[in-house]
């Protein structure tokens, strides 16, 4: 293929590359406002068509043998290897990722891919007893049909085909949209590498565009899931949609997360995670460490160890510097962090390492006394910033932990991991990592959190079988019967 040209960039990808009525949008980079590329959009009228050609792919997918689509998937794995360079090279120059946090990401979705590999084979149902002499019952997992994943920019590979992968593993056919400013990466490359790993013509789409499209996805009646990660306001629109149409969704989204750290805990490890969990892509993270409850008789300790790591971040273009902390996605978003930092500063915090702003960039930034009304505290910031604020007993930590309405991740810090474990037991959130930092993933742990972070949800290893799946009961009698009727 010719690179000047690439096909996406005036095609969209229905089963095979086909022309489309929405505009071409730009791609621009970041770190630099340049215009990398441009890509072609969908409309919701593309939406109609992916669907209806979904729909007549499906049933011949969900028949192949189960080895065939795990060869399907095996060489897709492959294939994010081989075309490793080049999808790093856009996740940087599109997304302002780092190029380490670059590599992680392809290597997750990579074992996310060889884990959905495997769900083919799993045992697929049970057989019941039955109080009706002669009868069999068999209760079965079968395909949704067509499933709808829409995906956010952050990362955007691992957070689409963490879905795509399984929904597909089991037998559906899958509509994803992309967020536009990742399009590329987390889009065309991705329809580029399952076509090439031999995926059946019609059985994966992709729909770059706007929330039009997304909007059309989630209410089109032939999609019969939507799997959607990003925020929090737009996740509970959909959420609505999907429980007025009575279509299974799967919701993960925001995070405010906790980061306690006790006494007794090794503060070195400690602000090594609080760092990697507060910073890593720039704070841009569902999980990120947000909130960091430090016990008052170690405070002073952690925030100096806390902010030696922080003002030793280098901030830059991670396409031509060595980095640790890239751009925010867009000027929009790095004015909101800022904005959140100078209003929780004026309402009494105060900066002990950053706090400044130049363009899209923003340092890795430490904020002290900060208390529960502060918007640091109470607001996911999706930037580099680690407010800290202080508490007296574990108690207090668990009001604390639990005053946040998300409920996605925290992590625990202290000597004694039978005290962590009771505080883990007391605390609202979906996961939590004890003595270790709160941006976790592992592809064979289901994934998820609570109250405004998701619905009961899961995404990961034996979950991926229930929620791409619905099931059914097939009775049998060898005979029929007689009823009294």
């Amino acid at each position: 293929m010719n690179e000047t040209s690439p096909i996406w960039e005036d095609k969209i990808y229905l089963g095979q590359w086909q022309t489309a009525e929405g505009p071409q949008a730009a791609v621009i980079g970041p770190a630099t406002g340049e215009v990398l590329a441009k890509v072609q959009t969908a409309t919701p009228v593309d939406v109609g068509r992916a669907a209806l050609i979904a729909n007549s792919a499906q049933q011949h997918w969900a028949t192949l043998p189960f080895d065939q689509k795990a060869e399907i998937l095996r060489r897709a794995a492959a294939l994010l290897k081989e075309r490793a360079e080049e999808i790093n090279r856009w996740n940087i120059r599109e997304c302002g990722s780092t190029a380490a946090k670059a590599e992680w990401e392809l290597q997750v979705t990579y074992e996310q891919a060889q884990m959905a590999a495997a769900l083919p084979m799993q045992p697929n149902g049970q057989i019941f007893p039955s109080s009706m002499p002669g009868r069999r019952n068999y209760w079965k997992r079968v395909p949704i049909g067509t499933v709808g994943v829409i995906a956010p920019w952050n990362f955007p590979i691992l957070l689409a085909m963490r879905s795509v992968f399984p929904a597909l593993a089991m037998g559906n056919c899958v509509i994803l949209k992309p967020a536009p400013m990742s399009a590329i990466c987390g889009g065309a490359l991705m329809a580029e590498v399952l076509e090439a790993a031999g995926l059946p013509e019609g059985v994966f789409h992709v729909l770059p565009g706007g929330p039009e499209v997304g909007e059309a996805l989630v209410q089109h009646s032939d999609v019969g899931m939507i799997s959607f990660t990003g925020s929090t306001a737009v996740g509970e629109k959909i959420g609505e949609t999907c429980g007025r149409m009575l279509k299974k969704c799967a919701l993960e989204l925001g995070g405010n997360n906790a980061m306690v750290v006790l006494e007794d805990a090794d503060l070195e490890a400690a602000a090594s995670s609080a760092a990697w969990g507060a910073f890593l892509h720039q704070g841009q993270i569902c999980m990120q460490a947000g909130r960091h409850l430090v016990q008052h008789s170690v405070a002073e300790k952690y925030m100096k160890k806390l902010a030696d790591r922080a003002a030793r971040l280098v901030t830059g273009n991670p396409w031509t510097q060595q980095v640790h902390l890239g751009p925010l996605i867009n000027e929009a978003q790095a004015k909101r962090v800022e904005e959140i930092v100078n209003r929780s500063v004026a309402m009494g915090a105060k900066v002990i390492a950053g706090g400044k702003r130049d363009g899209n960039f923003f340092e890795a930034t430490v904020l002290s006394g900060v208390t529960p009304e502060m918007p640091a505290f109470g607001e996911e910031i999706f930037g580099p910033v680690a407010p800290i604020t202080l508490f007296d007993t574990d108690e207090d930590a668990i009001a604390l932990v639990n005053a946040s309405s998300y409920g996605l991740a925290a992590a625990i810090h202290s000597a004694s991991t039978e005290r962590a474990l009771r505080i883990a037991d007391r605390i609202k959130v979906g996961m939590v990592h004890i003595n270790d930092q709160t941006v976790n993933n592992e592809f064979q742990v289901p994934f998820g959190g609570m109250g405004r972070s998701g619905t009961s949800g899961r995404f990961g290893g034996p979950a991926n079988l229930d929620e791409f799946t619905t099931t059914q009961w097939v009775s049998v009698m060898e005979q029929g019967i007689q009823y009294p009727f």
